[in-house]
């Protein structure tokens, strides 16, 4: 018996680097294909399964009646891993983004904007905005449903040599981050530092590369011809990928908006799956 033990330790022991090979998804935030879906949402739900991807983050059923999607879903073996969160439907009643969470069996529900003015976010909107989030993520807490945010750059300016976006990372307290590394770029910020500094705040990651030269802003607003298949650009979603290795991140979602999106992704998804596979 104590030999078989043992066996079967060394045996675990061999197993585990592959099984952290295989922690993280790879998924596909649906926007990337905005325009294709309005074209043929069928057709190109089943390229997606044809790329090797089964989760998503969505919500829309594309004209289809609720039925007709789910069946959609599963004949493509396709989930729903995470919906929308409207900062207004926030503030005012939670239950239908948990009704439709519940409706995909979606672990996550993100907010992926936070309403400002034109320009950066203020500090004073940041604070309110980490309350909210701290409230709802206590109460979708209970329904069984992780609150994320979802940065978008604006986020990025700083109040005595301070980024305001710390502040929302140090006090969120019910809820973790769905973090777009293309729009921390853009904002100013280092995606992989912040990772190191705040382990284990990002469960989900949108990974997006950005085309060489391209100039930073801090409202949330950018050229979406300058997203690049994954590797090519000026971020270092390697170092992303291999820290999420090691952080145990789910997700990681690829978003394209570019027009060329049905050509990069599975570019983008091979780079992927080769990072994941190093050691």
């Amino acid at each position: 018996m104590k030999i078989y033990y043992k066996q079967l330790i060394l045996f675990l022991i061999a197993l585990f680097p592959l099984v952290q090979i295989q922690a993280q998804e790879i998924a596909l935030q649906l926007y990337s294909l905005r325009n294709e879906m309005k074209i043929d949402p069928v057709k190109y739900h089943e390229l997606i399964s044809e790329w090797g991807i089964s989760a998503l983050e969505g919500g829309s059923t594309y004209g289809m009646t609720d039925a007709e999607y789910s069946k959609l879903l599963a004949d493509n073996d396709l989930r729903i891993i995470g919906v929308g969160a409207e900062y207004l439907q926030l503030t005012k009643d939670i239950q239908p983004i948990i009704d439709q969470a519940k409706k995909y069996g979606a672990k996550y529900a993100i907010c992926y904007w936070i309403p400002h003015a034109e320009g950066p976010i203020s500090m004073e909107e940041l604070k309110i905005a980490t309350a909210l989030f701290n409230a709802v993520g206590a109460d979708l807490k209970k329904e069984g449903i992780t609150f994320l945010y979802h940065p978008h750059g604006y986020e990025f300016a700083k109040d005595r040599n301070k980024v305001r976006f710390n502040y929302m990372l140090e006090n969120a307290k019910n809820f973790g981050f769905n973090m777009d590394v293309f729009w921390v770029k853009m904002g100013g910020g280092d995606p992989l530092k912040i990772m190191k500094k705040y382990p284990g705040k990002f469960p989900i990651l949108h990974l997006k590369d950005r085309r060489k030269g391209t100039p930073g802003s801090k409202n949330g607003q950018g050229d979406v011809e300058s997203n690049v298949i994954l590797g090519t650009g000026d971020i270092d979603i390697a170092g992303i990928i291999k820290e999420a290795k090691k952080q145990g991140t789910e997700y990681l979602t690829i978003e394209d908006e570019s027009s060329r999106s049905v050509t990069q992704i599975p570019i983008s998804v091979a780079f992927i799956k080769r990072e994941l596979e190093k050691n």
